[in-house]
C-alpha cells in the first residue's frame, strides 16, 4: 500500500525541470538571451514592428498590400537555388547555437528540449493531432482576417517553373519549424525558467514575441500566431518535448506553402495577391 501510494504521488514528466540560477549569474544569462534573440527571431520581431508601422501609415489599405515569403532571389536558376539553400542553412545556425548552449555534461541539448528519437511515433502522432487542432482553425483565421482587411496578401511561392521549387518549400517549412520551436520554446523556456520565471509568464512572453515577428503580415497574423504560441507553450509544459511542436509547425507551413496556389485559384478574392 505504501509503495503504491508513493508511486501515485510521484510527479509525472512534463515541463522540463530547470534549476533557478543564483542571482549573481543571472546578468550573464540575460545577456545570452538578448544576444540569441538579437541574432535570430528577436531581430525579426523588431523589423516586423517597423514594417507594420510603415504599412499602417501608408495610403494603401492593409488588405491591398502584399508580402512575399520564399520569393525568388535571382533570375538565374542556379543562383536562385543557391541563395535559397544558403538562407535555410544560415538560419539553422541559430538553432545549432542554442542547442550547443543548452548542452550539459550528462545531457545533450537535443535531449534537454525533447528533440530526439526516443519516442518517434508518439511525437508524430501528437504533432499531427496538434496540427489538426491549431492548423485548420489557423488557416481559417487567416482567410477571415483577409476578409476583414487586417492582413496583407502573403505570397509563398518562388518561381514555380523550377524543378526544385516544391522541395525548397518543404525545406523552408522545416527550417521555420525548427527555428521557432527550438528557439522560442525549447531555448527560451529553459533560460527563463532558470531566471526564475513562472511557467505561464514564460508561455505568454514567448507567444508575444512569436506574434511580433509575424506583424509584417498584418494585425491578424500577430494575434493568430500569439494564440498558437500559447497553445504550443502549454503543450510543451505538459509534454516536455519540442519534437511534436516541430512536426505540427512543419505540417502547418507545408500546407500553407504548397497549398497557396490552390487557395488562390479557388478563392482569388480572399487569397489573391495584389501589388502594394
Amino acid at each position: 500500500m505504501a509503495e503504491g501510494a508513493a508511486r501515485t504521488a510521484e510527479p509525472r514528466a512534463s515541463f522540463p525541470l530547470e534549476t533557478v540560477v543564483p542571482r549573481g549569474q543571472r546578468t550573464k544569462l540575460w545577456w545570452e538571451v538578448a544576444i540569441v534573440l538579437g541574432l535570430s527571431l528577436g531581430q525579426s520581431a523588431v523589423y516586423s514592428i517597423l514594417t507594420i508601422v510603415q504599412r499602417l501609415a501608408a495610403p494603401t489599405p492593409l488588405k491591398d498590400q502584399s508580402a512575399e515569403v520564399n520569393q525568388s532571389q535571382s533570375p538565374t536558376p542556379w543562383l536562385d537555388f543557391t541563395y535559397q539553400a544558403l538562407d535555410i542553412v544560415f538560419a539553422l545556425m541559430a538553432v545549432a547555437l542554442v542547442i550547443y548552449l543548452l548542452w550539459r555534461p550528462q545531457q545533450t541539448g537535443f535531449r534537454r528540449i525533447g528533440l530526439d528519437w526516443s519516442r518517434p511515433w508518439r511525437d508524430l502522432g501528437s504533432g499531427a493531432l496538434l496540427f489538426a487542432v491549431i492548423g485548420v482553425p489557423g488557416l481559417g483565421f487567416y482567410a477571415l482576417s483577409r476578409v476583414f482587411g487586417i492582413t496583407v496578401s502573403v505570397g509563398t511561392w518562388p518561381d514555380p517553373s523550377y524543378w526544385w521549387t516544391a522541395g525548397m518549400l518543404l525545406l523552408s517549412a522545416v527550417r521555420a519549424a525548427l527555428q521557432e520551436e527550438v528557439i522560442m520554446i525549447g531555448y527560451l523556456f529553459a533560460r527563463l525558467k532558470q531566471l526564475g520565471w513562472n511557467s505561464w509568464w514564460v508561455i505568454i512572453a514567448s507567444a508575444l514575441v512569436r506574434g511580433s515577428y509575424h506583424l509584417y503580415q498584418g494585425i491578424g497574423p500577430f494575434f493568430g500566431n500569439a494564440v498558437m504560441g500559447v497553445v504550443f507553450g502549454w503543450c510543451y509544459r505538459r509534454w516536455g518535448r519540442t519534437a511534436p511542436l516541430v512536426v505540427a509547425h512543419s505540417l502547418l507551413d507545408i500546407v500553407s506553402f504548397i497549398g497557396y496556389p490552390i487557395a488562390v485559384a479557388l478563392w482569388p478574392g480572399v487569397f489573391g495577391q495584389t501589388k502594394s
